[in-house]
């Protein structure tokens, strides 16, 4: 069924939250958010039309005949968020790493008793790909009912080319199945897997050589991301990986600085459009990617989960650099997957103001992703908005992830539908 070309004012809103002409880069205030007080939103079909005082676009949708959706009682709408790092395509847990961490076992001790994320590519490779994509539909589902309509998605997992193309299959055939939109990334580069007979160079060649043209031909990514670290790939052959990539205009991205440094400086010598991560950053690092268009992602989660420090995200702001925040949702190190919790647990102990979170969930997310077309409510924008039953903004990141969104709408279709609309 096609959708309908009708016009639709949505609202009244107590808050609207544009987030339009905020900067890209920087430290922001919350004053520059700049509520809409008594907004609405003009929808057609997939797409905003415009943004504004309700009771002004209340008198041109009666006179244009406009169908009239009313909220009733107190609310406030922001654009959808992005989730911008995820790994929720996957089999298993790490349920026993997660004890065995947290009672003073290493790395080594738990990869010893056959943990670490070898464990995870076992149970991957065991899965089938229907049975991989439904987990990642769940998984997307959860994320959807928490205001996020925007997905990135990375292989990883698999470390064979089977075994990614049939995770990147898998997440395609999810992404159809699914009212969130999920963003394929192929992190094929992620670790080289434990039966592999031959050099990390020879792995990542034989990855490049035979993975990258099947991923182009069908059409399964449009990014590659590559784990920098001395337990996985050094600089020297992320950028020769890189450059294999280049031919097929994937965009990169990288793991970067999550123990030691020299992920970042790679993502911005080749222009990256995330380094993501970052919690061994220092101010070298944080100078690096503030005079780059390179955008630097937060995980909270994985300093969570891990019990290690945070990004330096207020350094990286007060520097000038653009900051998104993403869950880094995955079975070993980041399990929780509730965005809004960690990003309000990271503004604590960043000192982020609720301007800042919001746009590194927003808009500054989509840039990460290269999405210019969502992120903020403004004419052209995607219908992508999430709205709680409540007067106040501030409340939301104040709840740290208990207050839920009442309505969540996709392509301005409503995927979380409440009982408080009345069809004028």
């Amino acid at each position: 069924m096609e959708r309908s070309e009708e016009i639709i004012l949505l609202g009244p809103f107590t808050q609207l939250l544009s987030m339009d002409s905020m900067p890209l880069k920087g430290a922001i205030s919350n004053e520059q958010l700049n509520p809409i007080i008594r907004g609405g939103i003009v929808l057609q079909a997939e797409h905003i039309l415009k943004c504004g005082d309700y009771d002004t676009l209340y008198s041109e949708a009666v006179a244009s005949k406009w169908r009239i959706l009313k909220l009733e009682g107190e609310h406030v709408v922001l654009p959808g968020y992005i989730d911008a790092h995820t790994h929720i395509c996957f089999a298993g847990s790490r349920a026993r790493d997660f004890s065995m961490r947290n009672s003073g076992k290493s790395y080594l001790d738990i990869a010893a008793a056959g943990g670490g994320i070898k464990d995870t590519v076992m149970h991957t490779r065991q899965c089938c790909q229907h049975e991989l994509s439904r987990l990642t539909q769940e998984r997307a589902s959860s994320l959807l009912a928490q205001g996020i309509t925007t997905i990135e998605v990375k292989s990883g997992y698999g470390l064979t080319v089977a075994d990614e193309l049939k995770m990147l299959r898998a997440i395609k055939a999810a992404n159809e199945n699914v009212d969130a939109e999920l963003i394929s990334t192929c992190l094929a580069a992620h670790t080289v897997p434990r039966e592999y007979n031959g050099s990390s160079e020879d792995y990542l060649k034989e990855m490049a050589d035979e993975l990258f043209p099947i991923l182009h031909q069908e059409q399964l990514c449009s990014r590659v991301d590559i784990f920098i670290e001395k337990t996985a790939f050094s600089v020297i052959e992320g950028q020769e990986y890189i450059s294999r990539a280049k031919p097929f205009n994937f965009d990169i991205t990288v793991h970067a600085d999550q123990f030691t440094t020299g992920g970042s400086a790679l993502a911005v010598s080749i222009g990256a459009v995330s380094a993501d991560h970052l919690e061994a950053s220092t101010d070298v690092e944080v100078a690096l990617l503030a005079n780059s268009n390179t955008i630097a992602i937060a995980l909270p989660g994985a300093s969570i989960g891990l019990g290690c420090a945070f990004t330096p995200a207020r350094k990286l702001l007060d520097a000038g650099a653009s900051l998104a925040i993403a869950s880094d949702w995955n079975p070993g190190s980041a399990p929780m997957g509730n965005l809004l919790c960690q990003a309000s647990i990271l503004a604590c102990y960043e000192k982020l103001s609720d301007a800042e979170v919001f746009a590194a969930i927003t808009y500054r997310a989509a840039a990460s992703l290269k999405l210019s077309d969502r992120g903020r409510l403004a004419k052209g924008q995607q219908a992508d908005f999430v709205i709680y039953n409540t007067d106040d903004y501030r409340e939301i990141l104040y709840a740290q992830g208990r207050l839920q969104p009442s309505e969540v709408w996709k392509r301005g279709k409503k995927v979380i539908t409440t009982p408080k609309v009345y069809d004028l």
